[in-house]
């Protein structure tokens, strides 16, 4: 192998890095996922910032490495923007994602509802403001459904904010500037 390029996890694509080029210089490029934020500022367009962030949290079921997993709000519009995006959320057809009316489809396999699963009981002192449950009843139980889901009222330093889960899935904080948000 001359070469090679790796998305997925931070541990593994760490591991393809340290092994791969031992001998002599191979290219290894690894994109290694992240927890990408969002900022949400006191004189955004709230319903362009709430489009931005639904489509990129829950497209695709929020399985793509540029899915938005954590939003930060400045406090003047965080309730009018967490108001919006609970609507639009709830809004959101989930289903076959051969129907064109579906919004978000099936996440990968068992594991991921596990990860879905441990990741709203670690929201235990915020609150699941939409979404937070498998869908198992009639048609969702031939596939692996949950629910997009959207998560606030928690610390920003919880894991919540860190950890990154490949599922619709958003956690949503309060941040008094533009500076706070940066550096969280």
């Amino acid at each position: 192998v001359d070469g090679v390029i790796f998305t997925g996890s931070k541990e593994v694509g760490l591991d393809l890095f340290k092994r791969f080029s031992t001998e002599f210089p191979k290219p290894c490029i690894t994109e290694m996922g992240g927890k990408n934020p969002t900022i949400v500022t006191a004189n955004a367009d709230l319903d362009k910032a709430v489009d931005g962030v639904a489509r990129s949290a829950f497209g695709f079921s929020g399985q793509k490495c540029s899915a938005c997993s954590r939003v930060y709000v400045e406090r003047p519009v965080y309730d009018a923007f967490i108001d919006k995006l609970v609507a639009r959320t709830q809004s959101l057809k989930v289903g076959d994602p051969a129907d064109r009316d579906t919004y978000v489809g099936p996440v990968i396999d068992e594991k991921a509802q596990e990860r879905f699963d441990d990741a709203v009981k670690s929201a235990k002192g915020g609150t699941v403001r939409a979404g937070g449950h498998r869908l198992t009843d009639g048609d969702y139980g031939k596939g692996t459904f949950v629910e997009p889901t959207v998560v606030d009222g928690l610390p920003l330093e919880h894991e919540l904010f860190h950890k990154e889960l490949f599922l619709p899935f958003v956690v949503v904080g309060a941040v008094d500037s533009l500076d706070e948000a940066l550096a969280a």
